[in-house]
């Protein structure tokens, strides 16, 4: 991943996460905030309890942790964990004999989530520096790993894969809520900085993202669409107004790409 690529995704986030942060201040905001994304991603009783900052900071496309079927006393590892909405939610399901660990590569991002996780009171976390194709953790140390919306950022997937492969324990599973693509993207696009950073230019067509974690050693893997996203939806996807984009291009795009669950084992010995 370049420099310039990285810094654009953090720049993006760090943003998100100081925006998060003021609108958790009904002051700060007034009463013109949006809906959060994470409204429709889950259930009244999994956020009921969580700080306000820590959805207005999510900004998946899909709720990893149910896919995930996280059991008590289990480790999970959550790539780009931004705000640390599924972080928290996957420490509740590990239970106190269990740890949920965040990794993110931005400030703003690391300092929301160690904030909403002291408001929470959840005490099994831990959130982690650094970038997910070079992952802290030692070898064979995760017995789960799960991501939202964040792999498609990076421009070293099978870089990632291998990394989430190898911290896995023999017989553990990856559980990831990402965008991916079902035919190849406009030149346009994929070149386009603000495009990548919107989840949009870096999305892996759903063979090859099949195929990388195959490469990488996992087994059963398999993808389920979740959501697609018709002409109608282009624009409001795309959620980045400094991207200008004519109408066909738009309409080629949302046409193109969908949210995607994506499910994979390590072998067990």
């Amino acid at each position: 991943m370049t420099d310039d690529m990285r810094e654009a995704v953090r720049q993006r986030y760090a943003a998100a996460a100081r925006t998060a942060s003021c609108c958790g201040d009904a002051s700060c905001c007034g009463s013109g905030n949006k809906e959060p994304i994470s409204a429709d991603l889950y259930s009244l009783e999994e956020i009921t309890e969580l700080p306000v900052e820590a959805l207005l900071a999510s900004l998946g496309c899909g709720n990893p942790v149910a896919l995930a079927e996280i059991s008590e006393g289990e480790v999970v590892l959550d790539l780009g964990s931004g705000g640390g909405v599924d972080v928290l939610l996957s420490a509740r399901r590990a239970g106190p004999s269990g740890k949920a660990y965040g990794l993110d590569m931005t400030d703003e991002m690391l300092d929301l989530a160690r904030l909403n996780a002291r408001k929470s009171g959840v005490r099994n976390v831990e959130f982690l520096k650094g970038h997910i194709e070079a992952i802290p953790l030692p070898d064979s140390s995760v017995d789960v790993i799960i991501s939202n919306c964040v792999i498609n950022l990076s421009a070293d997937k099978e870089r990632v894969f291998a990394e989430a492969f190898r911290v896995l324990r023999p017989g553990g599973r990856l559980a990831v809520a990402d965008i991916v693509a079902r035919r190849e993207l406009p030149g346009t696009v994929t070149a386009d900085m603000d495009l990548w950073t919107a989840c949009v230019a870096g999305a892996l067509l759903d063979r090859d993202y099949i195929r990388l974690l195959q490469d990488a050693g996992f087994c059963n893997v398999t993808l389920q669409s979740i959501r697609e996203y018709p002409p109608e939806d282009a624009r409001a996807f795309l959620a980045a107004p400094e991207c200008v984009l004519d109408e066909e291009v738009a309409v080629a795009v949302a046409s193109s790409i969908y949210s995607a669950f994506v499910r994979a084992e390590k072998p067990a010995l």
